[in-house]
């Protein structure tokens, strides 16, 4: 894919709200030094939980009940440890050392995928440019699924809000088995390819190499060692995946793709309509806030507005950084969006199903 220039976002000015927001946070909520110790105890304590679990399936893995469980806890781990303590070392932000976070993100080629890749496509090209079309790969990752105003519309699309209750549970499975060898090998549609000269070629043997050594240990070695026909270990192996996947799409369609989504487009110079900050506000949404559970399972996921804005800082901040945020939204009237989950899942498909057809200019009001 050839190289674009990079969407210009505008200039903020003397009143800037969030130079305001960022000052009262620096001042206050970010001298908490056990929001810093507890994210790093929580962060180490899901690792070992994770490779318990795994033990649990090499020890008690010959009943097959507690094999299908002991697979399907070690799938939910993964994703609460991805979600938390992987994603804020992506950002610098689990540990003070970089050279800490960058050991610690080795964590995803224990799961099968690859660090380099993952941080290319989240920060350089999410982050940077949300909800943008032909920018942000986290929306636009495939044509089975239609978000973005501007994807081609297919006759299936009109069932997208149907079948995709059947792919999604299948997320992890294509991101470590097809998504990043597109990454790395696909033409098409492909957005890392416009901020990177070119995939490193260690990058691409760690890449392989991380998902031999996950499907060795995951499914290979669980199979030689049980007393259990290989298809119910494969059984239990995809059950990880699926238990895993329905988790963390929860996280991936609560915060970006509901019914009200912007999708900000550029002017013919390459100019987006908003600053940094207000591009954040207005593409962004929370889920869950007030929940010890969701905020305990998702991280920043669930005060996903103060994650946009404060992506260097982790998740175990986030709770104290939203208050603020809310206040000066409402006195700087921006918008600010906070609902349940299950709301936010019900707000997904309905957007799912309005992007699977043709708009209506009568219910646009466009007429």
């Amino acid at each position: 894919m050839e190289k674009l220039n990079r969407p210009v976002y505008v200039k903020p000015g003397t009143d800037d709200f969030f130079k305001k927001i960022r000052k009262e946070v620096n001042e206050t909520v970010l001298k908490k030094t056990s929001l810093y110790r507890f994210n790093v105890i929580k962060s180490i304590g899901l690792v070992v939980l994770f490779f318990l679990f795994y033990a649990c399936i090499l020890l008690f893995g010959n009943s097959t009940p507690l094999l299908f469980l002991f697979y399907i806890l070690c799938g939910v781990t993964m994703i609460v440890l991805f979600i938390n303590a992987f994603h804020d070392a992506a950002h610098g932000a689990l540990f003070k050392k970089q050279k800490h976070n960058e050991l610690f993100m080795y964590v995803l080629e224990i799961f099968g995928s690859n660090h380099w890749l993952w941080t290319r496509r989240h920060i350089n090209l999410h982050h940077a440019y949300p909800n943008v079309p032909d920018w942000d790969v986290d929306i636009k990752q495939s044509d089975i699924i239609r978000i973005f105003p501007n994807s081609p519309l297919f006759n299936y699309h009109k069932y997208q809000h149907i079948y995709m209750w059947f792919i999604y549970p299948l997320y992890s499975l294509n991101w470590i088995y097809i998504r990043d060898f597109k990454d790395v090998f696909g033409t098409k549609d492909n957005y890392v390819k416009k901020v990177v000269e070119k995939i490193p070629t260690i990058e691409i043997y760690k890449m392989f190499v991380a998902k031999i050594i996950n499907l060795v240990y995951l499914l290979f070695v669980p199979m030689f060692l049980l007393n259990q026909p290989w298809y119910i270990v494969l059984g239990g192996w995809f059950a990880l995946h699926m238990c895993g996947s329905a988790l963390g799409v929860v996280a991936l369609v609560s915060t970006h793709v509901d019914e009200d989504a912007h999708f900000p487009v550029t002017d013919e110079d390459g100019n987006l309509s908003a600053t940094w900050a207000m591009h954040q506000m207005i593409v962004t949404k929370d889920f869950s806030t007030d929940s010890k559970l969701a905020n305990f399972l998702y991280g920043g996921f669930t005060h996903h507005v103060a994650h946009h804005l404060f992506p260097g800082v982790g998740h175990t901040y986030y709770p104290y950084i939203t208050p603020i945020i809310k206040r000066y939204a409402e006195e700087y009237d921006l918008p600010y969006t906070s609902y349940p989950f299950y709301h936010a899942i019900r707000s997904h498909f309905r957007m799912l199903k309005q992007k699977g057809v043709h708009e209506n200019i009568l219910m646009t009001g466009e007429i």
